[in-house]
């Protein structure tokens, strides 16, 4: 299984627009943040990890191909925004599976009524396959899928469990049993958004917090602002096995 981590930026990006902040202007690569998701390939299946408003230029930078299914942990903006740019898929395979919770998919309903037609269809529109994901196990093509449910503040959001790797990103609160699910990972991925406290978000405090409790052999942090800092000098404050991950990094599990 390999891992690219397509964005790790928070809903605004690095930097953001009109801003003098250091981090902003930094000229390090890794300072430089599209909003958030990852590709996983296995098996020769590409899965995508949310489709956030910068899915085409991710999918151009890193040379994808071919998309096999869209999971999406939620339906805010920064998640979902790029859904109509699958269209050079949908040309190619025909429509693409999506995975989500309910609310999700009629939240996504609403914003790309068009893909969702089955009348009357512009014949330019891309079209998917809806798949319903309840907190159960469900199975794709051979690879057992576990989602991990916790809160957004007050929003329920799906992290997913694949193999060893696991994903959870706008993770601010998650029960006992929903922790039990990531016993025994080779990699956490998992956001942390800022140095200080956030209402719907983990801090670096908390992200680590976490990582102690879960006790993968790595872990990456995510979904981080400019706020959290150069990604440099945070990368030297964290332990051996946990890593700031940065837009491109690919990773083998």
């Amino acid at each position: 299984m390999e891992v690219t981590f397509l964005g790790t930026g928070t809903s605004q990006g690095i930097p953001i627009i009109g801003s003098e902040h250091p981090v902003c202007l930094s000229e390090n690569p890794k300072d430089k943040r599209l909003r958030v998701s990852v590709l996983i390939s296995w098996n020769d299946f590409n899965i995508l990890i949310d489709c956030g408003p910068d899915f085409r230029q991710q999918m151009l930078a890193n040379n994808v191909k071919k998309l096999d299914a869209i999971f999406f942990t939620h339906e805010h903006n920064d998640h979902t925004a790029g859904l109509d740019d699958i269209r050079p898929f949908f040309f190619r395979q025909g429509d693409i599976p999506v995975y989500a919770h309910e609310r999700v998919l009629k939240a996504l309903h609403k914003r790309f009524d068009y893909i969702f037609l089955t009348e009357n269809k512009y014949p330019g529109a891309p079209g998917v396959t809806e798949n319903v994901i309840e907190n159960m196990p469900f199975n794709f093509h051979g690879l057992t899928v576990t989602p991990v449910n916790f809160m957004h503040n007050r929003l329920q959001v799906f992290g997913y469990r694949m193999e060893d790797f696991a994903y959870l990103t706008d993770l601010k609160s998650i029960e006992d049993k929903e922790v039990e699910k990531l016993h025994d990972l080779k990699v956490l991925v998992v956001s942390a958004l800022r140095i200080e406290p956030h209402h719907s978000h983990f801090n670096l405090e908390e992200a680590l917090e976490f990582v102690e409790r879960v006790k993968p052999e790595r872990t990456y942090l995510t979904h981080i602002s400019h706020m959290l800092g150069f990604h440099d000098e945070v990368e030297q404050m964290l332990p051996d096995n946990v890593h700031l991950a940065y837009d491109n990094l690919k990773i083998t599990i």
